[in-house]
């Protein structure tokens, strides 16, 4: 399955032959440019321990070396409207 924007990926060996250290990395962009069947170049950064960004890079990978760790949110879900909360137990003053 292809990457999408904001998904966070484990990057090793079986992706890529100069990942011999597996990195994590989150998906900017996924380039549609004419390339080898099954591979893919991909924008995003480079994550350290922690999930934070350190550096921005582009990668050349096989897709079905990719591991997902985390997914980008569902546009869907998030922009989905919700009826209001009705408040329940509330008490107005009566004149």
């Amino acid at each position: 399955m292809l990457p999408r924007s904001g998904d966070v990926l484990r990057v090793t060996r079986e992706a890529s032959v100069q990942f011999a250290d597996p990195m994590l990395f989150r998906v900017i962009r996924v380039h549609d440019w004419p390339t080898y069947d099954g591979w893919v170049w991909l924008d995003g950064y480079e994550l350290n321990g922690g999930g934070e960004a350190v550096e921005r890079r582009s990668i050349f990978v096989k897709i079905s070396g990719l591991r997902t760790v985390g997914s980008a949110p569902d546009i869907r879900q998030r922009n989905a409207r919700h009826p209001a909360a009705r408040p329940t137990g509330v008490h107005t003053r009566s004149r």
